[in-house]
C-alpha cells in the first residue's frame, strides 16, 4: 500500500507540473520538462500525468477493500495495464524524444513494483489461502464423552 501512496504522490506531482506549467525537479537538465511538454505528453488532450493519477487512484482503492479473488485480478489488471503504458511512454522517451525524465522513469519502476506485488498477492492467493486448515476433531460419542472400555472375557 505503501509503494501505492509514492505512485500516486508522484503521479499529482507531475499533474500539477502539468497544470501549472511550473518546471519539475529534475537533475537532468530540461529532460523531464522535455517529456513534460512532447507531443507524448497527452492522449487526445488529456495529460499522461493526469491518466497515471487515476491509474493509482484506482489501484490505492482497489488494495482498501476486502482482500477477496476479484479484487486481486482487478488489482492485477490495473497493475498490468499501468505496466504496458509506463513501457510505451518509457520506449517514447528513449528511443524517439532521446532523453529520460526521471520522475517518469520513477513512476515506472514504481509501477513494475506494484505490478509483481499484485502478481504474488493474486498467485499466492488470500488469507484463507494461507492459513492451514485446522486438524480434524477426534470421533466422540454423545455430548463430549468418550466412548466406554470394553471388557475382555476371560
Amino acid at each position: 500500500m505503501v509503494i501505492a501512496v509514492l505512485g500516486l504522490a508522484l503521479a499529482a506531482y507531475l499533474t500539477y507540473v502539468h497544470y501549472s506549467g511550473t518546471r519539475p525537479a529534475c537533475t537532468a537538465g530540461d529532460a523531464c520538462t522535455k517529456v513534460q511538454t512532447s507531443v507524448y505528453s497527452k492522449i487526445d488532450g488529456v495529460p499522461v500525468a493526469l491518466i497515471g493519477l487515476i491509474g493509482y487512484v484506482g489501484i490505492f482503492l482497489s488494495l482498501l477493500i476486502a482482500d477477496r479473488d476479484e479484487v486481486r485480478l482487478v488489482t492485477l489488471v490495473m497493475t498490468v495495464v499501468g505496466v504496458c503504458f509506463s513501457g510505451y511512454l518509457t520506449y517514447r522517451e528513449v528511443f524517439t524524444l532521446k532523453t529520460i525524465c526521471e520522475e517518469c522513469a520513477a513512476s515506472a519502476v514504481i509501477m513494475l513494483v506494484l505490478f509483481l506485488c499484485a502478481g504474488a498477492r493474486y498467485v499466492l492467493g488470500g488469507p484463507s489461502a494461507r492459513t492451514p486448515a485446522p486438524p480434524p476433531a477426534a470421533p466422540t460419542t454423545g455430548a463430549g464423552k468418550r466412548p466406554a472400555r470394553q471388557k475382555i472375557a476371560s
